[in-house]
């Protein structure tokens, strides 16, 4: 098997360079164009066979498991070798190709996501201890991606001009609107839209551990009011809103459902009203979910193309009035995450243990990366059900954000 592994480091390595120290302490040098460096050792033949056959789930379960280590560098470093050479050369790699396809064919039966498994897919990744994510998210808990105007943003600050952003593109210009949040989180866009813009917000989840933490936030802010949160699939709302909005959550609603979900966004919008749905896609075509990522994190999860959002939008009836593409601010928001996590991994280990900490470095870096050097970046797409919702132009948004900021300062 180590000369099945050899051959096939031997064509990835295409950008950077890669040590690999072998069971039995031997060691191997792959090297492409000029970029990043790393060592791993691989302590035993089983998870050498392991690479060879399926390297993209075998990679993050040795290191969970402590049978891949990397050597005077991290695990970031590491990552950052093979994904960067991934991009340039995955259709050159016979074995990567093939499981590329594989995982595309394989989407309709792994992303099924009925109501009972989306809310066990749910539970998987969102119903984890509490405090876990308050030790390296921001202060109000946006487990999505950031919004960085200059660049050099705090996570806090990014975090408060992504939802300064979106609330714009909503068109809160005037009190008690109705607002629908879908996959609401621990809360905070909802309390932001009622406290900041005086709305009226419906938060849905199917996280227990979400839902519980909003409504405390919402009791304790004195918005309970002007907030209500409940436990609900989407499919089943039946209510109608003057606005929608949907942040971090049509990742998980899985390809066979996409219609579905447009059509509830339809049903659900007042005939003047204005949607806006924040989601990560990628920029390449549709592909498939990382094995990996899919057994150990998000189940059921997918990033799409924009080729396969717009045909279910398209048939939906709804009005596409914007789309932005944001390209690297997931990869700065998860930068400030996997560093916040570093500085408090002692906390975490105590909250679980060492190997759910490896595996979230593994999550943590190996996002990074997907938005820093592969396909994947971030759409927000504003929809309507009449072309004249919204102005026609786009510099209502800029005036709305600045107008907020002040008011905030």
């Amino acid at each position: 098997m180590r000369g099945m592994l050899n051959k096939l480091l031997a064509r990835l390595i295409v950008y950077g360079e890669l040590d690999v120290i072998w069971p039995d302490g031997t060691a191997s040098h792959y090297a492409g164009e000029p970029g990043p460096t790393a060592t791993i050792a691989i302590h035993d033949d089983a998870t050498v066979r392991r690479l060879a056959f399926g390297p993209g789930m075998a990679l993050g379960e040795g290191y969970m498991d402590g049978t891949i280590t990397p050597v005077d560098c991290s695990i970031h470093d590491v990552l950052h070798v093979l994904m960067a050479s991934v991009e340039r050369a995955e259709r050159d790699v016979p074995l990567l190709r093939a499981q590329a396809v594989f995982n595309r064919a394989a989407r309709p039966l792994v992303q099924i996501n009925d109501a009972r498994k989306a809310r066990r897919n749910v539970a998987h990744h969102y119903d984890l201890n509490g405090r876990l994510y308050s030790l390296f998210l921001d202060r109000d808990r946006q487990y999505s991606c950031g919004y960085f105007p200059r660049g050099d943003e705090t996570i806090d600050e990014a975090q408060i001009a992504k939802k300064r952003h979106i609330a714009a593109k909503l068109m809160l210009d005037r009190p008690d609107l109705t607002v629908l949040d879908i996959g609401c989180g621990w809360g905070g866009m909802a309390l932001t839209l009622a406290r900041d813009y005086g709305a009226r917000v419906t938060g849905i989840t199917l996280s227990v551990e979400q839902l519980n933490e909003a409504r405390s936030r919402a009791q304790a802010e004195g918005l309970a009011e002007r907030v209500t949160f409940e436990l609900m699939d989407y499919r089943n709302m039946n209510r109608t809103f003057d606005r929608i909005v949907s942040v971090g959550m049509f990742e998980h609603v899985g390809l066979p459902n996409y219609q579905a979900y447009f059509d509830t966004i339809k049903r659900c919008l007042h005939p003047d009203g204005v949607a806006l749905v924040h989601a990560i896609g990628r920029f390449d075509g549709p592909a498939g979910t990382s094995p990996w990522l899919a057994k150990y994190i998000f189940p059921g999860g997918y990033s799409p193309s924009l080729s396969e959002v717009f045909g279910p939008v398209e048939r939906s009836g709804l009005r596409s009035t914007d789309i932005e593409i944001l390209r690297l601010h997931y990869a700065k928001t998860l930068n400030h995450w996997r560093k916040r996590f570093a500085a408090n991994r002692d906390t975490i280990a105590s909250l679980y243990d060492e190997r759910f900490c490896r595996m979230f470095e593994f999550y943590l870096s190996g996002s990074e990366l997907a938005f820093a050097v592969q396909d994947h970046m971030v759409f927000q797409l504003q929809l309507a059900r009449r072309q004249d919702a919204v102005p026609l132009t786009r510099d209502y948004i800029t005036e709305t954000e600045r107008k907020a900021a002040r008011q905030t300062a």
